[in-house]
């Protein structure tokens, strides 16, 4: 009797080896144990193509976005520009926005905008480069097509602030309104509560239903202190270099993210 239980046991056994050889036959990964291989990146399958292709892109932007007459990787725009010595640049790397700041007499004058109209002009540009087929591309590098929505801040101690908002494009600044506070401090924080204060402020009215002559001698107001052409032309180069250079910052932490 028993030797008939241990006949069964033993028949058993080789039915169910020859089942599981056939299931690993029919699918090589049945049988792999989960600790056999060691994955090269990630768990997913698809990491290792996502990293080739950023690898990829990576390799195209800096093949495609350096250029060869300029013996460091800032362009001559921007050397020329600090060489002036008239606009600090406070630039945080991954942030989005810029920041240009000057003292004139008594008066501490900052240029905030950011990259993000770049994005938003993207379909405009291309509407508009179908438009010009006959702009040459010397003409397209020196004036930028978008415009760039700046926050122009004049503020004296103890004396208030003056906040312009207005878009630089074309070499010009496009004054929408001037906002005068009496608190510079308030005019100048980048809080939520600073701005969700000056929500309920009065902001001024539009510049273009001020009188003719006011308009004018308020232009040559922000001319005297730089904020005039070539600052206008400045600032879309510099937000076209900040978000050529974040982007591709962005794609290098993406593949590091992936391949650890």
């Amino acid at each position: 009797m028993q030797t008939a239980r241990n006949a069964q046991r033993i028949t058993i056994s080789a039915n169910h080896l020859s089942n599981q050889n056939l299931l690993k036959r029919s699918n090589p990964t049945f049988f792999r144990p989960f600790h056999s291989s060691k994955p090269i990146l990630g768990a997913g399958e698809s990491d290792i193509e996502l990293s080739t292709r950023l690898a990829q892109e990576i390799e195209y932007e800096r093949e495609n976005n350096v250029n060869p007459n300029e013996s460091s990787n800032e362009p001559a725009f921007l050397t020329n520009f600090r060489s002036q010595g008239i606009w600090k640049i406070e630039d945080q790397p991954g942030s989005d926005e810029i920041a240009l700041i000057r003292d004139f007499g008594n008066e501490h004058i900052r240029v905030l905008f950011s990259i993000g109209d770049i994005g938003e002009s993207a379909e405009a540009d291309e509407m508009e480069e179908s438009e010009d087929m006959n702009e040459t591309k010397e003409e397209e590098e020196e004036t930028p097509a978008f415009p760039v929505r700046c926050a122009i801040t004049i503020s004296k101690q103890s004396q208030g602030a003056l906040t312009i908002d207005a878009q630089a494009i074309d070499g010009s600044f496009t004054i929408e309104n001037i906002s005068f506070y009496k608190d510079a401090k308030l005019a100048t924080d980048l809080t939520a509560e600073a701005d969700w204060a000056r929500r309920g402020l009065y902001i001024g009215p539009q510049f273009d239903t001020l009188d003719q002559s006011v308009q004018e001698q308020f232009e040559h107001f922000l001319e005297e202190r730089g904020i005039a052409t070539e600052l206008a032309l400045f600032i879309p180069n510099f937000a076209e270099f900040k978000e050529q250079r974040e982007y591709c910052a962005w794609l290098e932490n993406v593949k590091a993210f992936v391949d650890a």
